[in-house]
């Protein structure tokens, strides 16, 4: 997962849980400009802990795996 996908997924996710950049904002003391830099990919140094935080306030966790040895999608349109 690239840092542009990570953001459209958290920002599917909050939208998901109802809740708007502002309110989570507020909730985690993170700046509204930072989330929205966020999901939309424009905050490569937001943090890792920062990150976490989000996942863990919308329900989800990170994770380590194996990186496939096939390519994504992304990978392989972006060959063409």
């Amino acid at each position: 997962m690239d840092y542009q996908t990570l953001g459209q997924t958290i920002s599917a996710l909050r939208q998901q849980h109802g809740v708007s950049q502002q309110k989570m904002a507020e909730h985690l003391g993170i700046s509204r400009a930072t989330i929205n830099a966020l999901e939309n990919g424009r905050s490569g140094d937001i943090g890792i802990r920062k990150i976490m935080k989000v996942l863990d306030y919308l329900g989800k966790e990170l994770a380590i795996r194996d990186k496939s040895p096939f390519p994504t999608f992304e990978e392989l349109r972006d060959e063409q």
